[in-house]
């Protein structure tokens, strides 16, 4: 099964990280990253650029409205994903647990529907 690991963490606390902070957290994702592409469970993979980058569009009425930022306000921020395979619910818990900002953020776990 697919599951996609959406990684959010407060976007505000990340960039007053030092330089030795980012650059150790960087190494902990490389190192994460590669551990999962070794194990086969590893399909995709992205960082996003900060949420003021965001654009929400929603149609009402027939029209396209759209929004600059995300659709909600939140103290934690999507900042990346991660598209894995694994066997079931328990091994992609067992996966997202050992994504770094599961430290200090979290991490949803969606199911990808498989469509037939």
């Amino acid at each position: 099964m697919r599951y996609l690991l959406l990684i959010y963490g407060n976007e505000a606390e990340a960039a007053n990280m030092s330089p030795a902070e980012q650059q150790a957290e960087m190494t902990a994702y490389n190192d994460f990253t590669e551990m999962i592409q070794k194990s086969g469970a590893h399909l995709s993979g992205e960082a996003l650029h900060p949420v003021n980058s965001a654009t929400t569009v929603r149609v009402r009425d027939g029209k396209v409205l759209t929004t600059d930022g995300p659709f909600a306000e939140t103290k934690e921020q999507l900042g990346g994903f991660y598209l894995i395979k694994s066997e079931n619910l328990d091994e992609a818990i067992a996966i997202a647990a050992r994504i770094p900002g599961a430290a200090n953020g979290s991490i949803e776990i969606r199911p990808i529907v498989e469509w037939d």
